[in-house]
C-alpha cells in the first residue's frame, strides 16, 4: 500500500491528463494515476470527519481506484454498481482520514529525509508546466501545501504498516498450530488425475446424429488404445475430443472420486495407473478415460499446504485487524456524510 493515499490525492482536475508512463520506477505515487473525474467541483464536500472536509473529487478518485474500468467509459460507472462503489470509496477515504488524524494525535513523525525523497519522486513525475498547474489548482500555488499533502500520505502509509501489517504477520508456528487444531480441513478422499476424450453429440440430436457420435466414439477408442504415453493420449484428445479439456491435452485437475460422475467413478475405481477405460456413457456423451495418478484417502502433509495456508491466514488476519482498527477509530469520531 505504498503511498496509496498520495496516489489518490495527487491526480488532477478535469482537463489535466496524468499518464502512468510519466512516472519513474522511483515514483510509486503514479502507479495508479488517472485523470480526475470530469464535471466535479474540486471543493464540493462529500463528508466531514471530525470537522475535516473530504471532497467529492477525492471520493470520485477513490471510486476510480476501486473500479478502474470506468476510465474506459468517460469515467462513468455502471448504474447498478455505482451506489456500492460509492459506498466503498466513501468508507475508504473516511478510514484514511481517521488514520491521518490518529497519526497526528499520537505524534507520529516522518523522517525529514524520507519526506524529501517523496517530494522529489512526486515532482519528478511531471514537466514544469503540469507541475505548476497542479500547484495552482490543488495547492493554492503553495509548495508548503503540497509538502503537507505528501506528509499526510506518508503518515497514512506508516499507520497501515505499524497498526495493520505488522500486527497481521503469520508465522510458520501459527500455521502449524492451525493445521493441528483443524485436521478435518486437510483430509481428502481418494483423489485421481485423469485424461479424457469425449465425443458429445449436440443437444436434441436426432437418431442418425446419435448413431454417428457412437461410431465416432468407437473410432476414438481404437485410436486411443494405440497410445502408450499420456502425451500421446493428449495429442489425440486435442484433435478429436469435444470437451473443453482438449485444450489441456484432456488432462483434468486432480479430483476426489466422490466428485466424479458415478458412471466414471465406477469404472476408474477398478483401474490401475496407466490403464485406459472403454467407452463410458455419461448422459449423451461418450467418454474415454486414462488414469494418470491415484492418491489414497488421507491427510495432506503440512509441508504441502504451508505456503497457501500462511497466505490465507495472513489475508484473513489483515482484514480482521484493519476492520478492528477502523471500528476503534470510528467509536468516538463525528462523521457527517454530506
Amino acid at each position: 500500500m505504498k503511498l496509496r493515499s498520495l496516489t489518490l490525492v495527487f491526480v488532477f482536475l478535469a482537463g489535466i491528463q496524468v499518464s502512468a508512463q510519466l512516472a519513474s520506477s522511483h515514483a510509486p505515487a503514479a502507479n495508479k494515476a488517472v485523470a480526475a473525474p470530469t464535471q466535479v467541483a474540486p471543493t464540493k464536500p462529500a463528508a466531514k470527519v471530525n470537522g475535516a472536509v473530504l471532497t467529492e473529487l477525492e471520493l470520485r478518485r477513490e471510486m476510480l481506484t476501486i473500479f478502474p474500468y470506468a476510465q474506459q467509459h468517460n469515467n462513468s460507472f455502471p448504474k447498478e454498481l455505482e451506489p456500492e462503489i460509492r459506498k466503498g470509496a466513501l468508507q475508504m477515504i473516511i478510514f484514511e482520514e481517521l488514520l491521518y488524524q490518529e497519526a497526528k494525535r499520537i505524534n507520529l513523525t516522518i523522517p525529514p529525509e524520507k519526506l524529501a525523497a517523496a517530494e522529489k519522486a512526486f515532482r519528478g513525475q511531471f514537466d514544469k508546466a503540469t507541475y505548476d498547474e497542479f500547484l495552482k489548482t490543488e495547492c493554492q500555488g503553495s509548495p508548503a501545501v503540497l509538502k503537507e499533502k505528501i506528509r499526510r500520505s506518508l503518515l497514512i502509509e506508516k499507520m497501515i504498516k505499524t497498526q495493520v501489517q505488522q500486527k497481521s504477520v503469520v508465522t510458520v508456528a501459527d500455521a502449524k498450530a492451525f493445521y493441528d487444531k483443524n485436521p478435518k480441513q486437510f483430509e481428502h478422499g481418494e483423489t485421481v488425475t485423469i485424461q479424457t476424450i469425449s465425443i458429445v453429440p449436440p443437444e436434441g440430436s436426432d437418431q442418425a446424429t446419435l448413431n454417428e457420435a457412437a461410431d465416432k466414439s468407437k473410432e476414438a477408442l481404437r485410436l486411443a488404445q494405440k497410445t502408450k504415453k499420456p502425451e500421446e493420449f493428449g495429442q489425440l484428445a486435442e484433435k478429436i475430443s469435444d470437451d473443453d479439456w482438449r485444450t489441456h491435452m484432456g488432462v483434468r485437475k486432480p479430483m476426489e472420486m466422490k466428485a466424479m460422475p458415478p458412471e466414471v467413478a465406477n469404472v476408474v475405481r477398478g483401474m490401475k495407473v496407466g490403464d485406459m477405460s472403454g467407452i463410458i456413457k455419461v448422459d449423451r456423451a461418450y467418454v474415454i478415460v486414462r488414469l494418470n495418478a491415484r492418491v489414497t484417502a488421507g491427510k495432506t502433509p503440512f509441508a504441502d499446504v504451508k505456503d497457501k495456508l500462511m497466505s490465507d491466514m495472513q489475508k484473513q488476519k489483515t482484514l480482521e485487524t484493519r476492520a478492528a482498527l477502523n471500528q476503534k477509530l470510528l467509536q468516538n469520531a463525528k462523521i457527517e456524510v454530506l
